[in-house]
């Protein structure tokens, strides 16, 4: 079973543009890293300072992979920058789809 996970963010509302250009760069890598089945960015409707990824991964190792590579480094440590708040990441195995 593939592994789903989210991670909200939030960020200062000065440096939006800023995550999010830095975003645009890397997203591919991101999504093409082994293991990686696809990236989403959403956005709060009310709070446009909020973000959330959605990733799905084949497996926890995988994701693992991901957050000891150098690619997550050098992107987290960019990302943590732009930060108002301690993000929040949650784990989960999809029980019910469409």
């Amino acid at each position: 079973m593939k592994l789903q996970r989210i991670v909200k963010m939030s960020f200062e509302p000065e440096k939006v543009t800023d995550f999010l250009k830095m975003y645009s760069q890397v997203n591919h890598k991101i999504s093409g890293f082994p293991g990686c089945r696809g990236v989403k960015l959403l956005r709060g409707i009310n709070q446009e300072n909020v973000f959330f990824t959605y990733s799905t991964w084949d497996s926890e190792e995988a994701l693992n992979k991901y957050r000891n590579s150098e690619l997550f480094s050098g992107v987290w440590k960019e990302t943590k920058s732009y930060f108002n708040d301690r993000p929040q990441a949650w784990s989960l195995d999809l029980v019910q789809f469409s």
